[in-house]
């Protein structure tokens, strides 16, 4: 669309801002970027994704070998440059961001914080008795710190996949990436352990996003919608991380009236997930499409201008 013309309309432009940005000067479009709930994020297993019991791997029930402990989880939440993931790969069209939930503003918590620092990493395994062995690879009880760090085919995933990678490095951690073909890792085959409900791997990454009221995006953690052979990996826990208090929040949000108080539940609900690293939040990716230069959205009377953004993660 940005590149010849011949469409009037494109969704969904998950490329890197230099590319658009040298397309947008062709003069065949624009790129808009309007506000939205997505966010880029690598998941953790909770489970065991190697160890096939009756026909099924990251079975409810096991624990993962090393990302079970909390220092693991956290050394690699350190590790994950998110600014230079923005400043490199996703300029405009991707936000570096504390919180899994980051729109509406409303209910995006203001506790927490994300730091990139590999001293700090290495000496949080240190302090944990994680040691790095003769091949630089961290290990502690026979238990390495080796993981396969796996996304769909896309080429700004890529990118963040190796810069991950790079960090982990430096703090001994060895990291396996994999990529996957779209059509296959989002699609539904419940016989493909390639998609992204079995995840059949230790760390994943992709994009989903919150509507206006986050309450069913957030029951991706409910421990009732863990994904499974039994649901036929259906079910929108695909971490498998169970919690009791995540659980009642979530519930007590569901029936609670007073918008204020509703509001706070939910942000709980995000700081857990933040806060014990179920997920890793890495940019908040607002929608980016192109358009033809003389488009116009005239849905409940907008113009082009409603099609501008600046900055607007900033406030969150």
């Amino acid at each position: 669309m940005l590149q010849t013309g011949e469409y009037d309309f494109a969704w969904n432009l998950q490329v890197e801002d230099e590319i658009l940005q040298r397309l947008e000067k062709g003069g065949k479009g624009r790129v808009t970027i309007t506000p939205g709930g997505g966010i880029e994020h690598i998941q953790i297993n909770f489970t065991d994704p190697w160890t096939e019991i009756d026909g099924e791997r990251s079975k409810l029930g096991t624990k993962h070998p090393t990302l079970q402990y909390p220092e693991v989880r956290d050394a690699l939440a350190l590790l994950v440059d998110k600014d230079s993931v923005q400043k490199h790969i996703y300029g405009r069209t991707g936000v570096a961001v504390p919180n899994f939930v980051n729109y509406p503003e409303r209910f995006a918590s203001k506790t927490t914080k994300y730091e990139f620092n590999i001293d700090k990493a290495n000496e949080l395994l240190d302090k944990a008795g994680w040691k790095k062995g003769a091949d630089g690879i961290r290990e502690k009880d026979g238990k390495k710190l080796k993981f396969v760090y796996q996304t769909s085919i896309n080429q700004p995933r890529q990118k963040t996949q190796a810069i991950v990678k790079q960090a982990c490095q430096r703090a001994g951690i060895e990291i396996e990436v994999k990529a996957v073909t779209a059509s296959v890792f989002f699609s539904s085959d419940v016989a493909n352990p390639d998609t992204y409900p079995h995840f059949y791997a230790d760390l994943q990454m992709y994009n989903n996003g919150s509507q206006p009221d986050p309450e069913v995006f957030l029951r991706q953690f409910l421990s009732t919608e863990v994904s499974t052979k039994a649901n036929k990996w259906q079910g929108r826990n695909i971490t498998r991380w169970q919690n009791q208090e995540y659980d009642d929040s979530h519930k007590a949000a569901q029936v609670e009236l007073d918008p204020v108080k509703r509001a706070a539940l939910l942000i709980k609900c995000n700081e857990l997930v933040v806060n014990n690293r179920v997920v890793i939040p890495v940019v908040a990716r607002p929608g980016t499409a192109g358009a033809k230069d003389k488009l116009v959205c005239e849905l409940s009377g907008w113009d082009n201008n409603t099609w501008q953004l600046a900055d607007w993660y900033r406030g969150a």
